[in-house]
């Protein structure tokens, strides 16, 4: 047979081997193209809008985790999310978090995200509280640690023992301001974050000085503030009702703050102070109690808190509400010219028919 004749026999394989090839070549490039996609395409859709979170609690394993991120609903292509998670090892990798989601990300920059732990911090507001109970329940609603922990921990006297306080005193340490943090602390490193700056703010400003040239201990400073707080909204006048609160102190005479009797009682919606409260036992009670009662009855603002640190040198010993309801107050060194001024205020009342 010639050699011609043998090549001609050939070619049907080679074609074959080739369309084979051919095939497998676009096999693979499909192959990877889906792959490709599945990763790299987008895959979280929020609807309108452009970000969304996501809290993975802790202690969280990989089916709870999926399970979150299955019932957040902003997952499009689901199973190719939870495919690729176990490609890549996320079950050995979780961390709890808040995590930010953004419209169209891949599910290979949301692993990234996961596995590094990259977390967006939470911006915890503090301001306007009363109580250790409302504290705790914001906090509860920001943070993981619920409420009951928070408070378990506000009312331990160990805890504030360890801190230099009483559980009547601890919420001092929560100073009205805008404070980030990741969601996932702890409770316990919560208190060490907020001791750590509850210290920052008392070395700023020349605060510290401040009190211990009055012979005050920050936290006898942030009682006194939160009744002067209490007592107007009247930013001139702080530093005067904190002037006739420090007098009262030093003169031994009974605070008789109207604010402390609304905290011992339990209702600060008070308008008019009857007989009958003023009677109230509770050690809150300063018609009843002298000197300061045991802690707080608010967080004070740092307004308040620095108008105490600043408090004007005056003779004045009493002070009431203006009659013309302007919310500023009527001052006075003696009982005869304070008794004049109230029944002013009271007069005023009666007119308004204000009876609580």
């Amino acid at each position: 047979m010639s050699s011609s004749k043998k090549s001609k026999g050939k070619h049907p394989l080679r074609r074959v081997v080739i369309a084979i090839g051919l095939v497998g070549v676009c096999a693979a490039l499909i192959w990877g193209y889906v792959q490709y996609t599945r990763v790299y395409k987008n895959n979280v859709e929020l609807g309108e809008k452009k970000s969304a979170y996501v809290c993975i609690p802790t202690g969280s394993d990989f089916a709870s985790t999926m399970s979150i991120f299955k019932e957040s609903g902003y997952i499009k292509d689901f199973d190719s999310f939870e495919r690729y998670a176990n490609v890549r090892g996320y079950f050995n990798k979780i961390r709890p978090g808040r995590y930010k989601l953004v419209k169209g990300m891949s599910n290979h920059r949301l692993l990234n995200m996961l596995q590094s732990g990259t977390q967006e911090p939470v911006r915890l507001a503090i301001n306007n509280i009363r109580t250790k109970e409302k504290l705790a329940s914001i906090i509860g609603k920001n943070l993981e640690p619920d409420s009951l922990k928070i408070i378990a921990l506000l009312n331990s006297d160990s805890v504030a023992a360890s801190l230099g306080m009483t559980p009547e005193t601890i919420i001092s340490l929560f100073i009205p301001n805008t404070y980030e943090m990741y969601w996932n602390i702890s409770a316990s490193d919560l208190i060490g974050r907020m001791k750590k700056e509850y210290d920052g703010f008392w070395s700023k400003k020349g605060r510290q000085h401040k009190a211990d040239s009055m012979s005050l201990t920050r936290e006898q400073v942030i009682t006194v503030a939160s009744i002067v707080d209490e007592e107007t909204n009247y930013s001139p006048e702080m530093p005067t009702i904190a002037g006739v609160y420090l007098n009262r102190i030093k003169k031994g005479m009974l605070l008789q703050a109207d604010p402390t009797v609304k905290f011992a009682i339990g209702d600060p919606t008070i308008r008019r102070i009857l007989n009958r409260h003023l009677v109230f036992d509770s050690p809150y009670n300063t018609y009843k109690y002298k000197g300061l009662p045991p802690g707080p009855i608010a967080l004070p603002s740092i307004e308040a808190i620095d108008a105490v640190l600043n408090s004007h040198k005056t003779d004045y010993l009493y002070f009431c509400a203006k009659a013309d309801f302007s919310g500023a107050h009527a001052f006075a060194t003696n009982e005869a010219d304070h008794l004049k001024n109230a029944r002013e205020y009271q007069t005023a009342l009666n007119k308004r028919n204000i009876k609580k």
